[in-house]
Formats: structure tokens, sequence, C-alpha cells
């Protein structure tokens, strides 16, 4: 019976994804027509920038501290404390930043997206929509998809910084580090391409979340009980899609041997 059931919430997850890869393909072809409300847009920007900006950067900051606790201590014993903050600076900006800027939009900004449109599905709201002639995608989705677009290389940007800031914070006071040494070293480990590969990797985990957010909400059946499950199955999905993605993003951004400690030393 188990066995049965599990198969059946499996099948039933691989459906919605498949149905999520789908919506993917409507938003861009809704975009290339033009179709946005700019005021839903503005207030689902507001909902993920600003309002999901203090715990982004809370996160960022201790996430900084904790790595420069690790790293330095290593470093330093092996005499190579002038490269801390350069290690810390490539490891936010191509990994830490936009993957955990990333997750903390999805458990606050995807689960809402899936419990507001999934409570507009069970209500009816989303059919008398189409009675009106109004395009959920063009009405509900696109502008949560732009928001998430938009805002997420933004906050991500913001969280490097603070990340540093926490970072340097503890370099100076715990490990005696110079501060301009430290900034110094960020500074000559960064390149371009790892700014931009910052920003592509947020860009497409907004999507992701977004998308995944709208499509499990969308697809919610059951009345009250389906808005919760579509809630919690929505952002388990969008944490694990944006894990996969970041490997592959990863993959293709990253290829080859590094020489970013070798510029920095």
């Amino acid at each position: 019976m188990s066995q049965a059931t599990s198969k059946s919430s499996l099948g039933a997850w691989s459906q919605r994804l498949l149905a999520a890869l789908f919506l993917i393909g409507q938003v861009i072809i809704h975009l290339f027509q033009v179709k946005i409300h700019r005021r839903n847009t503005l207030e689902q920007m507001a909902a993920v920038g600003p309002d999901s900006l203090f715990i982004a950067l809370v996160t960022a900051v201790f996430v900084g501290a904790v790595f420069t606790i690790q790293v330095a201590r290593e470093f330093i014993n092996f005499g190579a404390g002038n490269a801390v903050g350069g290690v810390l600076a490539v490891a936010l900006t191509r990994e830490l930043s936009p993957v955990l800027t990333a997750v903390v939009l999805a458990g606050r900004v995807g689960s809402a997206f899936a419990a507001e449109i999934g409570t507009m599905r069970v209500t009816e709201q989303i059919d008398a929509l189409l009675m009106l002639k109004t395009d959920p995608i063009d009405y509900l989705v696109i502008p949560r998809v732009l928001a998430c677009c938009l805002m997420l290389p933004i906050l991500t940007l913001l969280s490097l910084v603070t990340g540093m800031a926490g970072g340097l914070v503890i370099a100076t006071n715990f490990y005696n580090l110079s501060d301009v040494q430290f900034l110094d070293s960020a500074r000559n480990f960064l390149g371009v391409w790892d700014i931009l590969s910052a920003m592509i990797k947020a860009v497409c985990f907004g999507l992701l979340v977004a998308v995944i957010g709208c499509n499990w909400g969308l697809t919610t059946t059951g009345g009250a009980k389906g808005v919760g499950q579509s809630t919690t199955t929505a952002v388990v999905t969008a944490l694990l899609i944006i894990f996969i993605a970041n490997f592959f993003l990863s993959w293709l951004m990253f290829q080859g041997t590094g020489g970013a400690l070798l510029q920095g030393l």
C-alpha cells in the first residue's frame, strides 16, 4: 500500500515538474509578446527585493564570518594569510552568495507564490480570471518571474558585499590580519567573469524559484490541504532544482584549470 502511494506521489511530482518546464516555455513566449502588468510587477518586485533584504543580508554576514574562521586558521598555519580575503571573495562570488540567496528566496518567496496562487486555484479565482478573458500567465506568473529575475541579482550583489564585510570583521579582529591586505587579496583574486557568473546564476535561480512556485500553485487541487502540500512541495522542489542547476552552471562556467590563486599570490 505504501509503495503504491509513494509511486503515485512520485508520478504526480514528475507530472508537475514537466508542467513547470512547459510553463517556462509559455513565459518566454508571453515575454516576447510584451504582455506585462506593470502594477503587479512592481508589487512583486517590492515583495521579492526589499522585503527579503534583511534575511538575505543576515545570512550573508554569518556565512562570510564562518567561512573566514574555517579558512583563516588553516591558511595562517601554512603562511598564506594574505590569501584569506581572496579565497572568501571567490567562494562568495562564484557559489555561496547566489546559491544561499536563492535558497532564502525559495523559502520565503517561492512558498508565498505557491500558497497565494494555490489558494486562488482552489477558490476558483483563476477560473474567474479566465471568464474575464485575463490570462493567468500574464497576470500572475509573468510579474513574479520578472520580479525574481530582476531582484535576485541585486540581492546577490548585496549579499556578496555583506558577506565580505562579515569576513573582514572576523579576519581583522580574531586573526590580526590587515584590512588592506584582506581587501587587496579579494581584488586580486576576483575577475570580471566571476561577477558575471554570479549574476547569470542569480537570474537562472530566480527564474526557477518563480516558475516552480507559480506552477505548483496553478496545479493545486484538494482544498486547504492541497494548498499546504503544494507549498511544502514547491519549496523542496525549488531547493533541489537550485542545487542541481548550480552544478551544471558551475561546470559550464568554470571548466579547465583555474588561475585565481596564482594571480592573487
